[in-house]
């Protein structure tokens, strides 16, 4: 039995040994009073004694050994991947910035204007001309965004051009050149699914972090921001987190190979599952945000109609709502939705078909154009009241 239940017990035996009552002293005779208040002094020491014997015997279990810290033991060399993770941090880091976006709110029948913290997120240092790569939804919607180097220096940065369709864009911090280590640029058309990578980033605010794994997929499919394809996207396993958007995914020899800017979770945090948009993509966009502050792209010169039309007549394609003035599809011919001599709405031509490619939806149509350039001809396919005709269009310039 335990030494603090034993005491217990001889204690709660003495007490009531000695039948102690109720002490009421407004109810009893003086001779009660006075027994009582003994027996309560009786019981208090009592009570003081068993808690000195208690406190003697807890010490006697006491050793007199004194507390001291552990001997360290040699750890050793660092395993040689681990010196190679290492030394690629440290020659990568400096090309990551971390990029923090910001609202100007202006208050009414006030000149005061407060600037207020919008949301963060990841960079790569692309040139010594202090231009800056990020992801376009980094960005968007902000009046303003300061960029801080990993020697902790922050600037204002200024936008140089966006890519929605493929989620780039470019800023730019007037720095000096010494002080920006842009990144080495590799390739994305020779990945391989099982190679390292690493990623680095500003998850969650926190700058400066890595995170490794291997390639996990390719040629994936995600959509932009405004709902276009991004196609031949990178799949990774390399932990990514909201924050490590526009961070630099890596190869193994420390290369560029892709624009950390997706992940796909239930839950909005890190599952398993992240995407890049590859750098050939990456390679061939930012030259022309950084020439020409957005991309030229190739496009009919056509607006389309909204895919539910043609879904309630269970058909598949691209419906033609309108067309642009002198634009590509109105030079060679085809038909936006119009209202016919009798009055009534006569839907504009259905492509479904662009070269020997099939076009289901606009998804599709996308998918094909991203395969031209501005100024290739290319025959499409239409049904016009039922009948199939072709069409030979020039690709015209559609600004992003």
């Amino acid at each position: 039995m335990p030494v603090r239940r034993k005491l217990w017990r001889i204690w709660v035996t003495l007490i009531q040994g000695h039948k102690l009552d109720t002490f009421n002293p407004m109810h009893t005779p003086r001779n009660s009073r006075r027994e009582s208040t003994a027996k309560w002094l009786l019981a208090a020491l009592l009570g003081v004694l068993a808690g000195i014997i208690l406190n003697g015997l807890l010490g006697s279990f006491r050793t007199d050994i004194p507390a001291r810290a552990r001997d360290i033991t040699p750890r050793g060399d660092l395993a040689g991947d681990e010196r190679t993770t290492i030394q690629l941090f440290q020659r990568a880091s400096p090309s990551v910035v971390h990029i923090t976006t910001i609202e100007v709110r202006r208050y009414s029948f006030s000149l005061r204007a407060t600037e207020i913290p919008k949301g963060t997120g990841s960079g790569i240092i692309w040139d010594k001309e202090g231009h800056v790569v990020t992801n376009y939804h980094v960005i968007k919607g902000a009046n303003a965004a300061r960029v801080t180097l990993s020697d902790q220096s922050s600037w204002d940065a200024s936008l140089v051009g966006v890519a929605p369709d493929n989620d780039l864009a470019v800023i730019r911090i007037g720095t000096e050149a010494s002080v920006l280590q842009p990144v080495p640029i590799g390739t994305s058309s020779d990945l391989q699914v099982g190679q390292n990578v690493l990623a680095i980033g500003n998850p969650f605010g926190l700058d400066q972090t890595l995170t490794t794994g291997v390639i996990s997929g390719l040629n994936r499919e995600i959509l932009s921001d405004n709902s276009r394809p991004i196609s031949g996207v990178i799949q990774t396993d390399a932990a990514i987190n909201p924050g490590n958007s526009g961070g630099p995914l890596l190869d193994s020899a420390g290369r560029l190979i892709g624009v950390n800017t997706a992940i796909f979770s239930p839950s909005g945090a890190y599952a398993g599952i992240g995407f890049a948009v590859p750098v050939d993509t990456v390679n061939h966009i930012v030259p022309q945000l950084i020439k020409y502050g957005k991309v030229k792209t190739p496009g009919l010169g056509i607006e389309v109609a909204p895919e539910q039309i043609l879904r309630r007549l269970d058909m598949e394609g691209v419906q033609v709502m309108r067309v642009l003035p002198n634009g590509a599809a109105a030079s060679a011919g085809i038909l936006p939705s119009r209202i016919g001599p009798n009055g009534r709405l006569v839907l504009g031509d259905i492509i479904v078909a662009m070269g020997d490619i099939a076009i289901r939806n606009k998804l599709d149509l996308f998918r094909v154009l991203n395969q031209y350039e501005i100024g290739d001809t290319v025959t499409v396919t239409v049904i016009r009241e039922r009948e199939k005709k072709q069409f030979k269009v020039t690709l015209q310039e559609l600004s992003q």
